[in-house]
């Protein structure tokens, strides 16, 4: 009798930031993502400009990712929309339309809403109801884009660091696109416990920052290049992923890691082991099989 094997209900995608000190051009980044085993891949925006400002065409780098069979689950990027300063807040939108255009061009549907310039305790950090509101605001550009932005948790951030903070602003929102995106590592960082997860609604999570971390150093001094292969540390992964799937969640899976160990190894081999890893997770938390 055959047992039933494991279910894989996420796609798995690769975030550059990954295999970044390799300093491939996207291009290559592609193809060392689409020939690990991944399904899609999170750039840079600033990967995207450098590529055209090398004389790259967009639509051909949309065709690159069609011909790899690679979807683009999002992008990262860094415009200001949340400060308090209405000129450099003005600035900001101005650059996320920018940017949501770069992501439009390629194929993309979803780029990363940070709390950049609200983040450091000497900035100043707006209440969540005001945030609520300009996150509307990108929301509304969205709209004519046709790329959404994802309210995205830093663990680390003063402001936006903890679930519950990014739920409330979600939610305040009250715009149908509203969405998150979060991370295992800023999760553990901002001091919020993954149980939280299973209030929500796996719809409202296009792409989940997927990556692992080590016991030490704790909890307040660990950092973004301390981030290990999934399955390589302490992090529960495994009742996350049954959280993730109990709640509906069918979105991408993206590896997420700045480790500079890693960087010194050839891009290649960081990809497959970033693949390899996160698939083992999955299916080991998601096997019916008894013992498993």
């Amino acid at each position: 009798m055959t047992s039933t094997p494991p279910r894989e209900p996420f796609g798995y995608c690769l975030n550059t930031s990954t295999t970044r000190g390799a300093g491939l051009p996207i291009e290559r980044a592609l193809e060392v993502a689409a020939g690990a085993g991944f399904g899609a891949v999170e750039p840079w925006i600033e990967e995207i400009e450098e590529y055209v400002d090398r004389g790259g065409r967009l639509p051909e780098l949309r065709r690159r990712f069609d011909d790899l069979g690679l979807h683009v689950a999002g992008a990262v990027g860094f415009a200001e929309w949340i400060v308090e300063d209405e000129a450099r807040r003005a600035a900001g939108l101005e650059r996320m339309r920018r940017d949501m255009d770069l992501v439009a061009s390629i194929g993309g549907r979803f780029i990363a809403a940070p709390p950049i310039g609200a983040h450091q305790a000497d900035q100043v950090r707006p209440g969540l109801d005001r945030i609520a509101d300009r996150y509307a605001a990108i929301l509304e550009l969205g709209r004519s884009t046709g790329v959404t932005p994802i309210l995205e948790l830093w663990g680390f951030s003063q402001t936006l660091g903890r679930l519950s903070e990014v739920v409330h602003v979600a939610a305040e929102t009250a715009h149908l696109g509203s969405c998150m995106l979060l991370d295992s590592y800023h999760l553990y960082k901002g001091g919020s416990d993954f149980a939280g997860l299973r209030l929500l609604n796996g719809g409202a999570l296009p792409v989940f920052h997927i990556n692992d971390y080590p016991a030490d150093p704790p909890r307040e001094r660990i950092d973004d290049p301390d981030r290990v292969y999934p399955g390589d540390g302490v992090a529960p992964l495994g009742d996350l992923m049954r959280t993730l799937d109990a709640i509906g969640f069918r979105g991408f899976l993206s590896v997420e890691l700045f480790n500079p160990g890693y960087w010194k190894e050839p891009a290649e081999d960081v990809a497959r082991l970033s693949f390899e890893k996160t698939r083992e997770v999955v299916r080991r938390a998601l096997d019916p099989r008894p013992g498993r």
